[in-house]
């Protein structure tokens, strides 16, 4: 069964995140919330918690903004729990990805403002180049529509594979025109992608999880998605109609600083890269 429910962790892991942010308040569920509450952010741990940590910890007090960042290690849980009220607002998505994630689960997050992009990339523990994956090698991908589809143009962008003339971001493995190398193709949760390079012979991973598994996308990747007109930005995102929460618009606004731009480079060497 392909869909993005099938890349949330465990239910035991989902469900204590879940029961996490509930119990960490109901959030604003609507424009009209106090001005003054804490903004409860759902985040990846990596980079963009990171990110809003630096923002709490350097930028936020003198905005009179109080941040309260919650990780977690899957990609349903913020958006349900933003949905509902259990977090204010998430960082994390990009645009294909929150557009199939509304469509199919009939959820209705916007998007606030686009922040950074990181690079989705091929690594391996057993070759040093993509020409060097043997004849019928098992290349890993995520398992969610968006992210499947996304690794697919990766490797027909690179030449590895040939997608068939106008494959879009549902596209799967059938949507393959040319094998020249017969690759086979392994679905996993993109969480687990890091942790199945000892078990195939490459692995295409999101940037948050390779680097959260200590890769540098920068250096360690086979071949690696180039930033120009890349549509997979990854941005802050709310409940349709919280978009004027003054709380969330001093978020965006910092998110988007100067401070936060130098931050990325400094940090990330190009792994993850600024979209403003």
């Amino acid at each position: 069964m392909r869909n993005t429910a099938k890349i949330a962790t465990s239910v035991l892991a989902a469900g204590a995140l879940t029961l996490g942010l509930s119990a960490c308040g109901t959030g604003s569920g609507s424009a009209k919330a106090d001005a003054n509450a804490p903004l409860k952010v759902a985040a990846s741990q990596v980079p963009h918690a990171e990110i809003l940590d630096y923002v709490k910890t350097h930028l936020a007090k003198k905005a009179n903004l109080e941040l309260e960042v919650q990780p977690f290690t899957d990609y349903v849980t913020p958006n349900t729990a933003t949905q509902d009220g259990s977090v204010d607002a998430n960082y994390f998505q990009n645009q294909p990805y929150l557009d199939d994630f509304n469509k199919k689960k009939g959820t209705t997050i916007v998007p606030v403002v686009t922040v950074h992009l990181e690079p989705l990339g091929l690594y391996s523990h057993k070759v040093k180049k993509a020409d060097g994956l043997r004849s019928g090698a098992t290349v890993a991908i995520p398992n969610d529509t968006v992210n499947e589809a996304r690794a697919l143009k990766l490797l027909d962008a690179n030449g590895i594979i040939e997608l068939k003339k106008g494959a879009g971001n549902e596209a799967t493995p059938r949507d393959i025109a040319k094998n020249p190398k017969k690759l086979k193709f392994k679905e996993l949760e993109a969480a687990q992608l890091p942790r199945s390079l000892d078990d195939v012979d490459a692995s295409v991973i999101n940037g948050n999880y390779a680097i959260d598994a200590k890769l540098k996308p920068a250096k360690d990747a086979l071949v690696l998605e180039s930033p120009k007109n890349n549509p997979y930005g990854n941005f802050l995102a709310v409940k349709k109609g919280n978009e004027k929460d003054p709380r969330v618009k001093k978020l965006a606004k910092l998110l988007t600083s100067p401070e936060v731009k130098k931050f990325i480079e400094d940090k990330y060497d190009g792994s993850v890269t600024a979209s403003f």
